[in-house]
């Protein structure tokens, strides 16, 4: 690393442990976040509400400025669906004002305990493509083009194979309503540990079922902490399944905090995906390891540090 790179990162350390003290002084969100250096990301990394609230206050609008005045290009909003339609056109508004990019919402309910695409039942399918049109007008209202999908818990009383059918059967069908408005929902591998007994593991796993269902609207995410979890070997599992792969998620492992808190070698794999040309969005769907100000300063300074390549 040289001298000149050292230089910029304790620069940017100084004015974050700044901006920290001019939000204790009580000046405004604003005036805190100029506080912060703006960094300028290879990448758009999103984070999500709630991450800053400590610098920017409560308020999702001024959360939102923040993210832009320290640099991120992008956001994601897991709960975007449950938001009033006033709130999502403000949402939208703001972003589109700040030339920021939607990530992710969930488009339907998750069924964390269990089956319903795995079950094949007509009703359970039924209640998933009436959410997955819902989000049509979601994706719309708020100028997103991915919403997250997980198809649920498995079946036990089912062998895997027929699971499986089941599942690209379903996805066939959300696919037809997504197609014709270029909207992609992307499936999530989750990990065993945290989400025992779901049915989607694994990126080999959702890699053959995208290529079952075979649209450009069923897609993959990658969540780099879930699968570090699950089968490691990240680099080659991101290239075996590259030409899947939509949207990408991080958090460190142990802990699901932020990059450099654990044993992932985020650096790296940001260089890679961005050498290989990605200019998708990567969410920041983690916790911040500290709390308060000096833990979201932190947060910004790890990706300061991970995106410097």
């Amino acid at each position: 690393m040289n001298n000149r790179k050292n230089v910029s990162r304790r620069q940017f350390l100084a004015t974050s442990v700044a901006g920290t003290a001019a939000v204790s002084m009580g000046l405004s969100a604003v005036e805190g976040a100029a506080a912060e250096t703006k960094h300028q990301f290879k990448l758009k990394y999103a984070p999500h509400f709630g991450m800053f609230k400590n610098h920017a206050g409560e308020d999702l609008i001024d959360q939102i400025k923040f993210m832009a005045e320290v640099g991120f290009t992008a956001m994601e909003d897991n709960g975007m669906k449950g938001r009033t339609v006033d709130m999502q056109e403000k949402i939208a508004a703001e972003m589109e004002r700040l030339g920021m990019t939607m990530g992710v919402f969930v488009a339907h309910k998750i069924y964390w305990s269990e089956p319903n695409l795995t079950s094949g039942d007509p009703d359970m399918r039924q209640e998933f493509l009436t959410h997955i049109k819902e989000s049509v007008d979601v994706a719309k209202r708020v100028n997103a083009k991915w919403m997250t999908v997980v198809p649920g818990h498995v079946d036990l009383r089912l062998e895997p194979d027929y699971q499986t059918s089941n599942v690209i059967e379903a996805l066939k069908y959300a696919s037809e309503i997504l197609e014709p408005h270029g909207l992609v929902m992307v499936l999530e591998p989750l990990n065993f540990y945290n989400h025992p007994g779901l049915f989607l593991k694994k990126i080999p796993q959702a890699y053959q079922i995208c290529k079952a269902v075979d649209s450009p609207s069923c897609k993959i995410l990658n969540d780099i902490y879930h699968q570090q979890i699950s089968e490691g070997n990240l680099i080659p599992n991101i290239d075996a399944a590259w030409d899947e792969i939509a949207y990408f998620q991080m958090g460190d492992n142990p802990g699901r905090k932020e990059p450099t808190t654990g044993e992932i070698n985020y650096r790296n794999i940001f260089k890679h995906i961005h050498d290989k040309g990605f200019t998708g969005v990567l969410g920041m769907e983690h916790g911040n390891s500290k709390p308060g100000l000096e833990g979201e300063s932190a947060v910004i300074a790890a990706y300061a540090t991970c995106d410097d390549f």
